[in-house]
């Protein structure tokens, strides 16, 4: 477990750990006390959101980002529980245990899975889905924008099912229709589900736009 070291509020704070030869993960501590922590794949990224978070009337929010892989297969491995089932078990730990455990010491945080969401774009979304249904118990809202459609809903869906926010662009087809396809599947089994189309292709500003939204809604506004 790595050392901790002293962190300001409203800063961010990226430590290293021993997982998979030295993986990364980056922590937006909010000015005020957070009312909801994200958990997010390709953290390198998303967890530098905070900042937006901060200039927006939205809850006070911790984003907890795992960082990625550059090589796209391997980051589709982790990701999506299909391809590669002993990696994305490896990962799912870390990111499920190892990582809201250290959340926990190192920030104390209070984690209570109706303040807890998990948060992703592209294949991160297919992450963001699969932790969302397979451990409802720690994480009980998900943020997805644009899954990709290696992950799909399984034939008999879990119960319970976390409140999920979902969004994807108008010119990104594919993308589109898979979140489409989750929202009607998580629907018919009695979520509480968003789904959002938007103006954009695939990786388009959108997703950073739409991530307060997905807050403000998690924190019932």
């Amino acid at each position: 477990m790595p050392q901790p070291t002293p962190a300001l509020p409203g800063e961010l704070v990226t430590e290293s750990f021993e997982y998979d030869g030295g993986r990364q993960v980056s922590v937006y501590v909010p000015k005020d006390p957070p009312k909801l922590v994200v958990f997010a794949g390709d953290g390198q990224r998303i967890s530098q959101w905070g900042a937006l978070l901060e200039r927006r009337d939205v809850p006070s929010t911790m984003i907890v980002g795992v960082h990625g892989l550059t090589d796209d297969t391997l980051r589709l491995h982790e990701y999506s529980p299909g391809f590669a089932p002993g990696r994305f078990a490896a990962h799912e730990k870390f990111f499920v245990d190892d990582v809201r455990r250290w959340t926990e010491s190192r920030f104390g945080a209070v984690l209570a899975p109706a303040h807890t969401a998990v948060f992703g774009v592209s294949a991160g979304g297919e992450l963001a889905l699969a932790l969302g249904l397979r451990h409802p118990d720690v994480f009980g809202v998900v943020f997805c924008a644009s899954p990709g459609g290696g992950y799909k809903p399984p034939a008999s869906m879990p119960s319970p099912l976390p409140r999920t926010y979902l969004v994807a662009g108008a010119q990104e087809p594919f993308f589109l229709e898979n979140a489409r396809r989750w929202a009607s599947a998580l629907r018919d089994a009695g979520a509480d589900v968003v789904m959002t189309e938007r103006a954009g292709s695939h990786g388009g500003a959108f997703w950073r736009e739409e991530f307060p939204l997905m807050v403000a809604w998690a924190a019932g506004r």
